[in-house]
């Protein structure tokens, strides 16, 4: 099996997964997953694809992510992933789309407006 090369985003986030043929390592910007994301609950949406098709230890993973907090990186490598498993079995995709894994969430910070403190909030409002 070749390397196959996707990318997914999710906020600021873009994650490039490189996944080939392996034991289920999987290194994100030169560390392993575990160290990177110390929290249980954000490893999971790493893990979470390998699981619904039922291939924790057979792909290798190389993720180079920038950009966005922790959640927005690991919901941008997961997308990257699935898409990946996608291009080795078509029949995945419906699992995936089950779940809403193969969809990019879209939705990004508003941008603050001008006579504002941030994007809604105003200041207090005096009658008199």
């Amino acid at each position: 099996m070749e390397v196959i090369n996707t990318s997914g985003r999710r906020k600021a986030a873009v994650a490039r997964v490189y996944m080939s043929a392996g034991s289920g390592n999987i290194l994100i910007n030169g560390k392993d997953y575990k160290e990177y994301f110390p929290q249980k609950n954000i490893r999971y949406n790493l893990e979470d694809p390998f699981t619904i098709v039922d291939s924790a230890k057979t792909y290798d993973l190389k993720v180079n992510v920038s950009g966005g907090g922790f959640k927005g990186q690991a919901e941008a490598i997961r997308l990257a992933v699935c898409k990946a498993l996608v291009i080795v079995n078509e029949d995945h995709k419906t699992l995936f789309k089950e779940k809403k894994y193969m969809t990019r969430d879209s939705r990004v910070v508003e941008r603050k407006k001008y006579g504002k403190p941030k994007a809604r909030k105003s200041f207090q409002f005096s009658k008199r």
